[in-house]
């Protein structure tokens, strides 16, 4: 069950918002046939996705601006890997954390100080005087970001339902593709102009009047939290942390460091930190008390077999997206912007089919994702056989077309699979259940992209571009082999 607060009623009125009161409310919006029409117009729904959007931007547009960002502050390569990685290590590890929060204290005031820290940490790095100041600003707007993520989709999943629902997911799976692409296009843009002489740091402060301007609006958001305050699992969270940051730090950091073993015992740490995890959240639960992670709703059929194709799947959308930057930055020298540029038909083709993918999804059920594997293998191969064939000098037409169906692909499978998994959250651990989802996919995303890129960076050293390429492109397709496999026993999406 799921408290909604502030929402209009009858006649203009309103129940009384949660920032203005702690108590439960007299009275509460009639139910109606669409709740999405009353709980999510339009405006919420930006309003929402702009938070979401910011967060993914932030996630990449500093990628383009590490040379400008070295010049200037004096950084060499492991504080500008610092820079990249700090702000996904503490966004990875507070999701689930900020999910629980929004689910006690209030979902759209936890996306409300989200989106504060956010734009104020931005603020922040725009400002750095130093490279070390910048590495806290990051790992601080993470943490930020991490706080006002979950919020999205938990608000979604407790206001809306049925193809309400499905058209909001949509938006945000098409927000999620527009985002990684913007981040790229956007960075080199800012950097090469040079907004206002400060260089770099327009990346930064970019998000400030995008975030204020949010802030302002963000009352229109509907106000939910669950009808009871969860407990604190100080164990949980503690044992959950640890299994995190030993995960975490294998895949940020082997690759910079040459894998030593040292760093591989860190898995074993996190090998066992897993089931005493599982033991210690099923006792809680046993004994009526709130658990970071509930095994109940884990344990759902919908939640276990949708996180299953959803960890697949996001490894090779990762290493997708890493490989082809090398490639187009280091052997075709294209710059940040021409490379970001270059992945215009992802984009277009992912916010274009998401928009439909709640029709296809009624005609087709669980088979949508079937669908989206084949149309994301064909993609990948057509890649593979334009680049096999035409190197060094593969045709535009052909690779712009594998990138769009790469996408297409991705807009069928994602937003699909987001409702299948949420489908089985109660609204009352919505935050919860989608601070999994996102972690789920973050960490199976930076998983991917370093699997991918060490195989690639080994064996095209030691054979060529293409072979290496290649041998990425087989592990993608079989990625999508297990989403394939696995989509025929989903739950129907519909």
């Amino acid at each position: 069950m799921t408290k909604r607060e502030g929402l209009p009623l009858p006649g203009g009125l309103t129940t009384p918002p949660e920032s203005m009161s702690g108590s439960e409310p007299a009275t509460t919006e009639p139910a109606t046939t669409d709740p999405g029409a009353a709980g999510l117009g339009g405006v919420a729904l930006v309003v929402v996705l702009a938070g979401y959007i910011l967060s993914i931007v932030d996630n990449s547009i500093v990628n383009v601006a590490l040379s400008s960002i070295s010049d200037d502050l004096h950084g060499g390569a492991a504080a500008l890997e610092l820079v990249v990685s700090g702000y996904g290590l503490t966004y990875a590890l507070g999701l689930v954390l900020g999910g629980r929060l929004g689910d006690s204290f209030g979902r759209r005031r936890l996306y409300a100080c989200g989106l504060g820290a956010f734009t104020l940490t931005s603020a922040l790095c725009g400002l750095a005087p130093t490279i070390g100041f910048l590495i806290a600003a990051r790992m601080l707007q993470g943490a930020a970001a991490a706080m006002l993520v979950p919020q999205v989709l938990a608000t979604i999943q407790a206001v809306t339902q049925g193809q309400a629902r499905a058209r909001a997911i949509g938006m945000y799976g098409a927000t999620a593709g527009l985002g990684m692409v913007v981040g790229q296009i956007l960075g080199g843009l800012l950097v090469s102009l040079d907004v206002a002489g400060i260089g770099w740091r327009a990346v930064f402060m970019i998000n400030v009047p995008i975030g204020v301007a949010a802030l302002l609006a963000v009352r229109r958001v509907p106000a939910t939290r669950a009808d009871k305050k969860s407990g604190f699992d100080p164990l949980g969270t503690a044992l959950f942390g640890v299994t995190m940051i030993c995960v975490l730090a294998v895949v940020v950091a082997g690759p910079d460091l040459g894998w030593p073993l040292w760093l591989w015992s860190l898995l074993a740490v996190a090998a066992a930190g897993v089931p005493a995890l599982v033991r210690v959240e099923r006792r809680l639960e046993a004994r009526g008390g709130s658990p970071l992670l509930s095994p109940a709703v884990l344990s759902r059929p919908g939640m276990r077999r949708g996180l299953a194709a959803i960890v697949p799947f996001s490894a090779g959308h990762g290493a997708f997206l890493f490989v082809y930057a090398l490639i187009a930055q280091g052997h075709f020298g294209f710059n940040g912007l021409a490379s970001g540029a270059v992945m215009t038909p992802f984009a277009v083709a992912f916010f274009v089919v998401a928009r439909f993918t709640p029709r296809i999804a009624t005609a087709l059920g669980r088979r949508i994702v079937s669908l989206g594997s084949l149309v994301q293998s064909s993609g990948l191969l057509l890649l593979a056989l334009t680049l096999w064939l035409g190197w060094p000098r593969p045709p535009v037409v052909l690779v712009l077309l594998g990138i769009g169906l790469f996408g297409a692909g991705a807009a069928l499978i994602g937003p699909t699979l987001f409702r299948m998994i949420l489908a089985d959250v109660p609204s009352a651990q919505a935050g919860m259940g989608s601070g999994v989802l996102v972690t789920s996919q973050q960490m199976a995303t930076a998983l991917g992209a370093t699997i991918g890129g060490t195989l690639y960076v080994s064996l095209a050293g030691s054979l060529s571009t293409v072979p290496a390429a290649a041998s990425v492109v087989a592990m993608q397709v079989s990625f999508l082999a297990i989403v394939l496999v696995i989509s025929l026993k989903l739950p129907d999406p519909n």
